[in-house]
């Protein structure tokens, strides 16, 4: 007899994470001057290597600034 799972895992690409990084300080929940590590009181735990992983890819370091993963806010009544 097996027993089936499912992974509940998500799947955290780039931008998902800069989205979400976008969100978090539009909120006031995150400033963009803290470090990216901090987006992790907002990931679950298990998940928050595949976080780590994904921005090592794209070389970033978790002591960067939030603002050099979310890039430069666009304002749309320059």
């Amino acid at each position: 007899m097996s027993v089936n799972t499912v992974s509940t895992t998500s799947y955290y690409s780039l931008d998902v994470i800069q989205d979400e990084a976008r969100r978090l300080v539009q909120k006031g929940l995150l400033s963009r001057q803290q470090p990216i590590y901090t987006l992790c009181q907002f990931i679950p735990a298990r998940e928050w290597v595949c976080v780590e992983y994904e921005l090592e890819k794209s070389d970033f370091l978790l002591r960067d600034r939030i603002a050099d993963l979310i890039g430069r806010e666009q304002w749309n009544n320059d």
